[in-house]
């Protein structure tokens, strides 16, 4: 009863609803979704051993980091959503990169104030300071049941042995072949004779593998003090970047209350600053709320959900920012009320407009996972080093490929970074502070039951989540939000992207009449990785985005 009562003192809209939410649930199976075979298999066998969903969750964050060296590594960071049966606890475990304390708001600008080409994309000095080995000792102290030698055995295995590459693979290391090249302990281990591998070429990581060990015997001081620490300063500074010993040693994993919000007799849960993906997800779904929605025509309802999209995003634009450094009233901004305001001059037979224009860029850097065991637990995690492969930069001796997320800070108010998001002051560079993030694990709990989901794909996470949540309304089935033909706004380029399949042609006709700039894709929108638990008989179905190479099991 205890975990009832923990459940519902969240804000209430309908006691009999909550109460159908808030129950225990049992299981009857156990599922992992991710985005690489050999991350979903061991995370199964992890489940199979006696571990939990937060022992598989530490497998399957770092086998993804020594195969998917493009989209997650463990020079980056992520958020781990968490929700615990037994006393229905949920958390988001916040491992975000830090600015280093060195930091500052001008350290991309040239002497004229004008953003210095690709200083924050590209080597060690756009790295920010990595949380996903921190993240992982946190899961293992404070969630799991296994020690971390067992959990991070199968991708110390991997690191070792070594997996193949695939055609993604080299269409992400050809895009940032050059970043690569500068680096000579990068281009040792992501590149063939300094050139793209072929097809088949046996990626081998031992220096990784040496760091995970470390990490595996002694914890937290095993990556950010000591031999491995030490290493990763002077491969750093040697090379331009500005990472301290304090740096290291003093990185923090932060627990925070997830987003929560309702949209249509569903409960959902999602990432909190300094992830933006709650907050702007829940003004969306706060704008659609307002409007009979379900009896609009397609079109129209497609028009109002970019119309949301579009004040949502310049609402993250104006206001986010990491909440430890900016003062914000939450409250107020996940409101109905704040909602209705943004509402006001929205015309569902015309487009508004959004001022500027500026250029945005694909984003698949990224990875997610979705995973249940057979007693409820879970977890949804999105991991990232920002552009493909990072920074493009290894420490010598360390196998850390880095980050390069300092780009998610403003370098400038109003100045686009690589997705085309723009920001203010709120985001600004601050030494310590946590950049802005679109990552969005979310759950969804409904009286019929309860998903898990999230994806990578840049500025257009949360815009693929939400989309998946309206899927909800038609199917149960995760395999038809994962496969969802997807659209997107951002506020600023004025311009709805789309994927092939996700607008028709008369829809296409019609949205341009209304005023809508449409511009179709060729490459797809993210990679999703999804989960439903049917409440009413414990079975658990899920899916792994088709776009992508990842799978998912059932067990």
């Amino acid at each position: 009863m205890s975990a009832v009562f923990n459940c519902l003192k969240a804000p209430l809209w309908s006691l009999f609803f909550a109460l159908l939410i808030c129950l225990p649930v049992q299981a009857n199976q156990s599922a992992i979704a991710s985005a690489h075979p050999l991350a979903t298999s061991a995370g199964i066998k992890v489940l199979e051993q006696g571990g939990n969903a937060f022992d598989a969750a530490i497998t399957v964050s770092a086998v993804l980091g020594v195969v998917e060296p493009y989209s997650s590594a463990f020079g980056g960071g992520g958020f781990w959503l968490l929700h615990r049966e037994s006393d229905q606890k949920q958390v988001m475990i916040d491992g975000r990169e830090k600015a280093p304390l060195a930091a500052h708001k001008d350290m991309y600008l040239d002497a004229s104030g004008n953003v210095i080409a690709n200083a924050s994309i590209n080597g060690p000095l756009s790295a920010g300071i990595p949380g996903t080995p921190a993240a992982l000792v946190h899961l293992a102290e404070n969630y799991a049941l296994l020690p971390l030698q067992q959990t991070l055995a199968p991708a110390i295995v991997l690191a070792e042995q070594g997996f193949e590459v695939g055609e993604f693979y080299q269409k992400m290391a050809g895009w940032r072949l050059q970043a690569l090249r500068d680096s000579f302990s990068a281009s040792e281990i992501f590149l063939q004779d300094d050139d793209v591998p072929e097809t088949g070429y046996r990626v081998r990581q031992p220096d990784l593998a040496k760091t995970l060990r470390h990490l595996a015997e002694k914890g937290f001081d095993g990556f950010y003090r000591g031999e491995v620490a030490e290493r990763l300063l002077k491969g750093v500074r040697d090379n331009g970047g500005i990472w301290t010993e304090k740096d290291l040693s003093g990185y923090q994993v932060i627990e925070r209350p997830p987003v929560v919000f309702n949209y249509n007799n569903k409960k959902i849960i999602s990432a909190a600053l300094p992830s933006s993906g709650g907050v702007v997800m829940a003004q969306i779904f706060n704008i659609l709320s307002a409007y009979d929605f379900k009896n609009l025509s397609q079109v129209k309802q497609k028009h109002l959900v970019i119309e949301a999209m579009r004040r949502a995003y310049q609402q993250r634009a104006k206001y986010l920012g990491d909440s430890d450094f900016v003062t914000l009233n939450l409250e107020k901004l996940t409101s109905k009320f704040h909602a209705g305001r943004l509402a006001e001059d929205i015309d569902l037979n015309r487009a508004s407009l959004s001022k500027g224009l500026v250029s945005a860029a694909e984003g698949r850097d990224t990875t997610h996972f979705s995973i249940i065991d057979n007693e409820g637990n879970r977890v949804a995690a999105t991991l990232s080093i920002n552009y493909p492969f990072g920074s493009g930069f290894v420490p010598e001796g360390t196998g850390v490929l880095l980050n390069d997320e300092m780009d998610d800070f403003s370098a400038s108010p109003g100045v686009p970074n690589v997705y085309g998001l723009v920001g203010s002051q709120a985001n600004a560079i601050e030494p310590g502070k946590r950049m802005l993030s679109s990552m969005s694990p979310t759950f969804v709990e409904s009286d019929k039951g309860i998903a898990i989901l999230g994806t990578p794909g840049g500025s257009r996470i949360i815009t693929m989540v939400t989309q998946a949540i309206l899927a909800m309304e038609d199917s149960l089935d995760p395999k038809q939000w994962v496969d969802l033909p997807r659209f997107h706004h951002q506020y600023l380029p004025d311009q709805v992207e789309y994927e092939s399949g996700a607008l028709t042609a008369e829809e296409i006709k019609q949205l341009t009449a209304m005023g809508h700039q449409l511009q179709q894709v060729d490459n797809p929108f993210g990679n999703m990785q999804a989960i439903y638990l049917d409440k009413k008989t414990g079975k658990v179905s899920a899916a792994s985005d088709s776009r992508g190479i990842g799978a998912a099991q059932v067990k």
